[in-house]
């Protein structure tokens, strides 16, 4: 991964200018994305490995514009976030069945949370579980529980939040003091960093992006899968009825099926239950497996991140 990204606060009017030049590198089809992190994996291919970090810088600006509430150069976080990506293609294991962007969110978030407490042990920001859960997840909560007025919060506000992520009330108060005052949306960009205009102008199009749109087909493309493996333990008749009673634009009826087979009505329709169980259960064992798969590489992102 030798191969240089392009530079965040390089030149003038450095944050638009990166997030122009990432626009320009394509996206990848899940065959291409297999093959790349096949050859950097078995071969050490650092072209390969730049094509992948690369198609997925805009990712990680996404997922840095969600933190830029916390008074920090948004340049920086996307930097850290790129950190975080490009470890997440050096762990990214593609047998497992899941695309690189569902497994390198967690590596981004893990990278770009770091880098927050980090930066705001300056003010002694707490570092146990439920200290780092307060410090991410207070504006949230905030904004589930309608306390969306400047200033301190009151007596109720507090006790609910202090309750929710099971941290002292005296916690709550001292986190919301001290994230008060940063979140304005007219707040400049820090200009020294060859940025420009208020934070309202990076504000993130809530429309669906590239990105998501490619996680949804991925886990649309890796239910039909897991559907179509979990028919394989079907015999041959199991299966056709199976597909014309189930899967058929226009599903056929009891009696039809019973002519082609030679069988009765009620013995098709038995066959057919019988079919269901079986894949409802092959799908579950597969879901199941997948899940566990998932966790493992969750957790693995979130130690390394310690």
């Amino acid at each position: 991964m030798a191969q240089t990204l392009p530079s965040i606060v390089s030149g003038e009017g450095g944050l638009a200018r990166y997030l122009e030049e990432i626009r320009r590198f394509p996206m990848l089809q899940p065959e291409e994305e297999y093959m790349l992190a096949k050859r950097y994996r078995e071969h050490g291919d650092t072209e390969a490995a730049h094509k992948l970090v690369t198609s997925h810088l805009r990712l990680v600006a996404k997922i840095a514009m969600g933190y830029r509430g916390y008074g920090l150069p948004i340049g920086e976080v996307i930097s850290e976030g790129n950190v975080g990506l490009m470890q997440a293609v050096k762990k990214f294991e593609p047998e497992r069945g899941f695309r690189l962007a569902t497994y390198a969110m967690w590596w981004i978030k893990a990278a770009i949370q770091e880098y927050i407490l980090r930066s705001w042990s300056l003010v002694k920001m707490g570092t146990t579980a439920n200290q780092k859960r307060l410090f991410f997840n207070l504006r949230k909560i905030k904004g589930k529980i309608q306390a969306l007025d400047e200033g301190d919060l009151n007596p109720e506000q507090v006790a609910e939040i202090a309750t929710r992520l099971d941290v002292s009330e005296e916690e709550v108060i001292s986190m919301n003091r001290r994230l008060s005052g940063d979140a304005s949306l007219n707040a400049p960009i820090r200009a020294t960093e060859g940025e420009s205009g208020e934070w309202q102008d990076w504000l993130v199009d809530e429309r669906e992006s590239q990105e998501e749109m490619l996680v949804e087909q991925d886990e649309l493309e890796a239910r039909r899968r897991m559907l179509e493996d979990a028919m394989g333990v079907l015999n041959e008749r199991e299966r056709r009825i199976f597909e014309a009673r189930r899967l058929a634009d226009e599903p056929l009826t009891l009696e039809e099926l019973s002519g082609e087979f030679d069988i009765s009505r009620e013995r098709v329709r038995q066959i057919e239950v019988r079919a269901f169980e079986k894949v409802q259960q092959a799908v579950k064992a597969s879901a199941k497996k997948q899940a566990e798969a998932t966790r493992a590489a969750q957790e693995e992102a979130r130690r390394a991140a310690m």
